[in-house]
């Protein structure tokens, strides 16, 4: 027997960023970052870990959903798979949030599912899915969101001690020249550039011929296409992205936002994206990320799984990129302490490639002694809409990346 004797909900919060990042003066004035888990736990003494990105911006929120839906699932045996389980869960919340909120709750308890259930079965959690497709993946560096070309610098040397040749920077169609500076700053390590335009986080959102107008720009200043360029229009004009996705030299991603597969069947479908980014704690967990990589493969568009959360939706989302035999996932740069101290990651990072290992699960670990130390604040959540000081800063860093 396997049977569900209790679902906890799990606040915690760490030291996060670095001096000159703008993401922490624009949404994490005090340098401390949220992390929503769930822990669900066997009545033979075994523990599962899920986590849900919600938390970060409604910690509340996810709380109360999870105990809803743990209230449900109590009592549930999972000795011969979770998928009866997982479908309770999903039936409390769909009237009210099939799309949105809940699903984040329903990825970290399909996530704690398959890590408890892997760990009862003694295996890593891939092999619930049939094993890893690839020995190891490579990697392309998040961060480049650097406030000053000093910062920058620093992250891009991070990046070459490790073999990865790729960065992924933020500039909206603006900001051209940050771009073109950090394209001519990485040829010295062969590191390649992607662009997130974070318009994911807007109403009013560029335009397709804006964005058109930014890619041609820097392809003329530098002699070179960005790898691809992430959530470029915003919420009101996403049905423009397929006037971007269709055009020669320029490769769109996409996805990490949205709370169901099938939405990302009909956006694939629908030519949205080169790139797709489906993300396991917001999604609907491993099996519902791995169903659109495998349908993104089918379709010829490149999946690589969006990976900012902290240390269990970033071991979830590998799992899924290994188990479908991913090309790229995603490195977040920012130093985040919680991530460090429940999963060491820099032992598997080799030339720039990922190697998932075999540790029995996902390969996470939580303890009393980091529940106790990472205990969550308030002063943690994240600031959708943009600190003001932090816009100033913005603005004023725009002149540091021209030329003199």
């Amino acid at each position: 027997m396997a049977k569900i004797v209790n679902v906890r909900p799990v606040l915690l919060s760490a030291p996060y960023g670095f001096e000159g990042c703008a993401e922490n003066a624009l949404h994490l004035p005090n340098g401390i970052r949220g992390c929503s888990m769930v822990e669900i736990t066997l009545d033979n003494g075994v523990k599962g870990l899920g986590e849900g990105y919600l938390g970060v911006f409604a910690p509340d929120v996810f709380t109360s959903i999870a105990r809803l839906v743990g209230t449900a699932i109590t009592g549930d045996d999972i000795s011969n798979g979770y998928g009866a389980v997982l479908a309770k869960a999903k039936t409390v919340t769909a009237y009210w949030s099939l799309q949105g909120a809940a699903q984040h709750v329903i990825s970290a308890i399909e996530i704690a599912l398959v890590d408890a259930l892997s760990r009862v079965r003694e295996i890593p959690a891939v092999e619930l899915f049939g094993g890893k497709k690839v020995e190891s993946i490579a990697m392309y560096g998040s961060g480049g969101d650097s406030l000053h070309p000093q910062y920058m610098a620093q992250e891009l040397e991070q990046l070459a001690q490790r073999g990865i040749q790729t960065i992924k920077i933020r500039a909206r169609h603006h900001q051209a020249a940050k771009t073109i500076w950090t394209i001519e700053a990485g040829r010295q390590y062969g590191i390649r550039v992607a662009v997130d335009m974070t318009q994911n986080l807007s109403i009013e959102g560029q335009t397709a011929e804006q964005v058109q107008a930014f890619c041609d720009l820097i392809q003329r200043e530098t002699g070179e296409e960005l790898v691809f360029v992430e959530e470029g229009l915003g919420l009101d004009k996403l049905t423009q992205l397929p006037l971007l996705a269709l055009q020669e030299g320029i490769a769109v991603a996409g996805g990490e936002i949205v709370t169901t597969k099938e939405e990302l069947f009909d956006r694939i479908d629908a030519n949205y994206y080169n790139v797709v980014q489906p993300d396991a704690s917001v999604l609907g967990g491993i099996g519902d990320t791995i169903a659109v990589c495998e349908y993104a493969q089918q379709r010829s568009v490149n999946p690589v799984v969006h990976s900012w959360g902290g240390p269990v939706a970033m071991m979830a989302n590998y799992v899924a990129a290994f188990a479908t035999g991913c090309s790229l996932i995603e490195y977040p740069m920012p130093h985040f302490e919680l991530r460090n101290a429940m999963c060491n990651l820099e032992p598997r990072i080799s030339d720039g490639h990922f190697h998932l290992g075999d540790d029995i699960g996902l390969g996470v670990t939580l303890t009393d002694d980091i529940e106790a130390k990472f205990l969550y604040t308030n002063d943690a959540l994240y600031h959708c809409f943009p600190m003001e000081d932090g816009l100033q800063q913005l603005e004023d860093s725009h002149r540091h990346w021209v030329k003199a």
